[in-house]
């Protein structure tokens, strides 16, 4: 157990280090507290290493009743429920379900001829497979590009901050929309709801409500949900099951760092020959890219956009900063 607690007190201590800091302080706060009580961090290690990352042993404890406070009181709060603990985050896994990533996928699915027939892995509760349903407002250095459905302004408002040459956006004609997860969530149950909001770190304002919305209209028109294995033939059967004359557009928006790395290949080529492959990913995460990525001139803590391969810009990981890097030939639709 040792070892585990060494584990424990690294990983946490890294999360408040390097990853909660501008996003979180009650997380940066309740991270080092772990990395710094070896009792407590003992007891998180009683959770199995897969299912004890941060974000999610901190979201499974709000969700059943730990208090939003400091450390103190949170840490008193595990001792009394670890059991708790233990059994909610073996069944619970990380789906951020976040609308935004859809402002980095559009500038993609603008370049993809329609009608198209929208896959995603990974769906979670399906809230990236809305992106005709959304607005977008573009913050440029010239002023703002808005992008609406034809009735007008979505509920669901997504904005971004865009760097670079824009090139023609539009809303994609989705005719049919499904997901894989390997526990997909329906967005018209409570449950989704509560699970959904409880992964939105304390402190990120407005993403709750964003994801609450953005379940209304998923709610209203449900997507086709599969449970399955993207690695293991899910992509192709769910793909057959697509309208014929819809172009099929398969999305793994940040989900790949979640596929174990000797599968990921698996995924992508299932992808690639079931349609037009569009990700958001890492540049080091994997070798799909169809030219390598040089990490000395890439931004830091960007992921990469891309259509087939071709990386199209440098985006936040959850949607929030275009970075265009296509060439002409890459971006015309």
């Amino acid at each position: 157990m040792s070892d585990q607690t060494d584990a424990v007190v690294d990983r946490y201590g890294r999360f408040a280090r390097d990853e909660a800091p501008g996003r979180s302080a009650l997380y940066e706060e309740w991270a080092r507290g772990i990395a710094e009580d070896r009792r407590v961090a003992a007891l998180i290690a009683r959770i199995r290493d897969t299912r004890r990352q941060p974000p999610l042993v901190f979201a499974v404890s709000r969700l059943l009743g730990a208090p939003e406070s400091g450390f103190a009181s949170w840490a008193e709060w595990v001792r009394a429920h670890i059991e708790d603990l233990v059994v909610g985050c073996e069944r619970r896994s990380i789906q951020t379900n976040e609308p935004l990533r859809c402002a980095a996928l559009l500038p993609a699915l603008s370049t993809v001829d329609g009608p198209i027939a929208l896959l995603e892995v990974g769906a979670s509760a399906g809230l990236c497979l809305y992106p005709d349903r959304y607005s977008y407002r573009y913050e440029t250095p010239d002023g703002v590009v808005a992008v609406d459905p034809a009735g007008g302004e979505s509920p669901v408002l997504l904005r971004a901050s865009w760097r670079g040459n824009m090139p023609r956006l539009r809303l994609p004609e989705v005719v049919w929309r499904a997901g894989i997860d390997l526990n997909p969530l329906d967005p018209r149950d409570a449950a989704t709801r509560r699970w959904l909001t409880a992964l939105v770190w304390p402190g990120e304002s407005g993403r709750a409500e964003r994801i609450e919305r953005a379940l209304d209209i998923a709610a209203a028109d449900p997507p086709l949900l599969r449970a399955g294995d993207a690695a293991d033939g899910a992509i192709g059967e769910l793909a057959a099951l697509a309208p014929t004359g819809a172009t099929l557009v398969v999305t793994t928006p940040g989900v790949l760092a979640h596929v174990p790395r000797a599968r990921r290949g698996l995924v992508i080529d299932a992808a690639r020959a079931a349609g037009t492959w569009i990700t958001l990913d890492d540049p080091g995460l994997h070798d799909g890219w169809n030219a390598p990525i040089d990490p000395a001139t890439w931004p830091a803590g960007r992921f990469a956009l891309s259509r087939d391969g071709e990386v199209l810009a440098a985006v936040d990981p959850l949607g929030g900063f275009v970075e265009w890097r296509a060439d002409a030939a890459a971006s015309a639709s």
